[in-house]
């Protein structure tokens, strides 16, 4: 229950602050008595609220007799007979909720919650949906990567390099462990200062081979090694609208089918224009799971820069001008 301060002297919300005053309150309405105050202040009222709890005995101005004095006392007297109004009816009030009645002096003007909140459980929260399950975003390196059918991002990945899968395991030819049909990953060239596309991708392929049939990011040989490789292609390619450059080439492994495995070289649109790479590992042998080698000119094909939807590249597509 809400209750309104009883009559008293307060200090006046509407005064200056460097000028306090103290103003009549009548329990219900300020009143346009005011008076300079002598007296410690009784409570501090805020502007468009009421007065807080006070006493109910009221001081009479010093100095003040006769007539005024009367007035005074008079005002006193009716605000000791209306407190005490309010207070009889509280505690009818009260019994007749059948509640044990409360001493002491009214409570200030504060609504109380009726009923507190029961601690409950945490919700179980659950991951989002994908806004875009065909599209890899490589943001570091400003591209996206098509996710083509059959295909599926990586939630997890070793060395956090963004990657795209196909969602089937088998277990590994080689040393045990489970093997998929096909990834493809972007990274940032840290290894080397090259700047040519050709370059890096003539550099980096023989790393590609390793990481997918000789020894892989967790030091297993999932296909006892690499016994030979042979270059499949290579050449110039208009990739996320940028020239870039790529070299495949085709690996037999000491235990399994083997695959394919390609670099693709080219600056980043971003910032500094880093060499990015993107490396593909596909096995051999599409009807056994694997996708088809197609899929390697699909994804590069598809690669965008971030917010470029409209470019496009691809093995055999001309070569812009770089922006």
């Amino acid at each position: 229950m809400s209750m309104s301060p009883p009559p008293g002297w307060y200090t006046d919300p509407s005064a200056p602050p460097a000028q306090p005053v103290e103003r009549w309150w009548d329990g219900s309405a300020w009143t346009e008595h005011r008076r300079a105050p002598e007296a410690p202040h009784l409570g501090q009222a805020q502007p468009g609220f009421g007065p807080p709890q006070a006493q109910t005995a009221v001081q009479p101005l010093p100095g003040v007799s006769g007539g005024g004095r009367a007035k005074v006392v008079a005002l006193a007297t009716a605000g000791v007979v209306l407190v005490a109004s309010i207070v009889t009816g509280v505690v009818l009030l009260g019994e007749d909720d059948g509640a044990t009645p409360q001493s002491g002096p009214p409570a200030p003007t504060v609504s109380e919650p009726l009923d507190t909140p029961t601690p409950t459980s945490p919700t179980p929260t659950t991951s989002a949906p994908d806004p875009d399950p065909s599209t890899l975003v490589d943001q570091l390196n400003g591209i996206t990567i098509p996710v083509p059918d059959g295909w599926e991002k990586a939630d997890n990945t070793v060395g956090s390099d963004p990657t795209v899968q196909t969602p089937d395991t088998y277990d590994c030819p080689g040393e045990s462990g489970l093997c998929r049909h096909g990834t493809v990953y972007s990274r940032t060239s840290t290894a080397t200062d090259e700047r040519s596309p050709k370059a890096l991708a003539q550099g980096d392929i023989k790393d590609a081979a390793d990481r997918a049939y000789d020894e892989d990011a967790i030091g297993r040989e999932p296909f006892d090694g690499i016994a030979s490789h042979a270059k499949v292609d290579e050449g110039t390619v208009a990739v996320a609208g940028r020239s870039g450059y790529f070299v495949r080439w085709r690996v037999r492994t000491n235990t399994g089918p083997g695959g394919y495995v390609q670099s693709l070289a080219f600056p980043s649109s971003l910032g500094s224009e880093a060499m990015v790479i993107v490396r593909f590992a596909i096995d051999a042998r599409a009807g056994e799971g694997a996708p088809p080698l197609t899929d390697m000119d699909k994804i590069t094909k598809g690669i965008r820069p971030v917010g470029g939807g409209a470019t496009s590249g691809g093995v055999g597509n001309s070569v812009g001008a770089t922006p």
